[in-house]
């Protein structure tokens, strides 16, 4: 199969998802083993619920993030001051109008997907990660409280369709474990981790690999529960004038490595070798490279290291790692270095590079390159096993 997978971008593209329509017809056509469940590992949805201030205590509301339609995307900020601006805005105005791509119409949302061939799917958020990083630390904690109740709902409504990635503490350990906690005994399965962290209450940045982040991975670890990153948070390190969103999507999605390089070299693993770790919408492509340069940069400067590892490099990915992809031939040409159980196939519904209304074809190359038993494994029996579904 061509690396460029032309046979999925014919002349003109798609357009725009919510002018797309699902495909599918019998799975078998695509060479999938018969009742194959087809699991999108990475979609996302936008709230179109006012949650915040509906959910907040009285006392609160006046702080509370509002949450509302305005030119065809789902705001979020102060009414008059959205934090959702620019670029961001104006994707979440390419698909925000389908009928499923929020939480407005869930039926609407599992037929969707269902017309792309798509059974099962994890979500993540959409516009509400503009709120990731809210100065006030409580009520950071009780936006991402409201958000967790919002998506185990939609989870406990959706009879097995649908799972919900959560938002946790991540800035100290006695929070942590409450959040840990709460979000678990709601349902949910898997928790978004920023890639960049923010600051501590000092105004130092935080540092995943540090001493004083060892006691949140020890709560982290012990709860058994896999991290998530997802890309996203990356913008360029300078103004672009043309095609903006073009340059911001190309710098985002190559957003994994400063993370890879901490588990493994901040010893991060080494101390906590229960934990397990998702990297979602990246692809799969980089893996190989990042693998390689890691031995390589382990062997030359191993004589600096404060921390040595206690493992060889590829160890560290098989054993707690794994990352999804939408279309990736490059990366499925080199799954033998990476490894048919770590892979999951995504649909990444309902953005504009999502598979949606050609999943068909998506799947399809999947098979091609793998064979029917590997590819069940990847659009379905990894992601299962990921969140401790099977």
């Amino acid at each position: 199969m061509s690396i460029h997978a032309n046979v999925l971008y014919p002349p003109g593209g798609f357009g725009a998802p919510k002018h797309r329509r699902g495909q599918a017809g019998d799975l078998l056509d695509v060479g999938l083993p018969p009742g194959t469940e087809v699991f999108s590992a990475d979609n996302h949805i936008s709230l179109a619920s006012d949650i915040f201030y509906e959910r907040f205590p009285d006392s609160l509301k006046d702080q509370a993030p509002r949450v509302w339609f305005e030119d065809g995307a789902y705001m979020i900020g102060r009414p008059g001051s959205s934090l959702v601006t620019g670029d961001f805005s104006a994707v979440l105005m390419q698909y925000d109008e389908l009928a499923g791509a929020s939480n407005h119409d869930v039926a609407a949302r599992i037929r969707e997907l269902a017309e792309d061939g798509v059974d099962t799917e994890l979500a993540f958020p959409n516009a509400v990660l503009a709120l990731f990083h809210h100065p006030d630390k409580a009520l950071r904690e009780l936006i991402f409280r409201v958000y967790n109740e919002f998506v185990a709902d939609i989870q406990e409504r959706s009879g097995g369709r649908f799972y919900g990635v959560g938002l946790i503490n991540w800035w100290d350990a006695a929070g942590t474990e409450r959040t840990l906690s709460e979000l678990t005994s709601m349902g949910l399965r898997t928790f978004l981790m920023p890639l960049y962290p923010g600051f501590d209450d000092d105004g130092v940045a935080i540092d995943y690999g540090s001493t004083a982040m060892r006691p949140v991975w020890d709560v982290i670890e012990a709860s058994g529960v896999p991290v998530t990153h997802h890309i996203g948070e990356t913008p360029p390190k300078s103004p672009c004038e043309v095609n903006s969103v073009a340059v911001a999507m190309m710098v985002n999605v190559d957003s994994f490595r400063d993370r890879f390089a901490r588990y493994l070299f901040s010893g991060i693993l080494d101390r906590h070798p229960g934990l397990r770790i998702g990297w979602f919408e990246g692809g799969i492509a980089w893996v190989p490279s990042a693998l390689q340069d890691a031995e390589h940069v382990l062997a030359s400067y191993h004589h600096m290291l404060d921390h040595q590892l206690l493992h060889d490099i590829r160890y560290y990915w098989d054993t707690h790692m794994s990352a999804s992809f939408m279309v990736d031939p490059l990366g499925l040409a080199l799954i033998d270095q990476i490894g048919v159980d770590k892979v999951m196939w995504s649909s990444d519904y309902p953005h504009n590079e999502s598979t949606f209304g050609y999943s068909e074809k998506s799947l399809s190359a999947v098979v091609d390159a793998v064979g029917p038993e590997s590819a069940a494994k990847i659009v379905s029996g990894n992601v299962r096993r990921f969140l401790g579904l099977s």
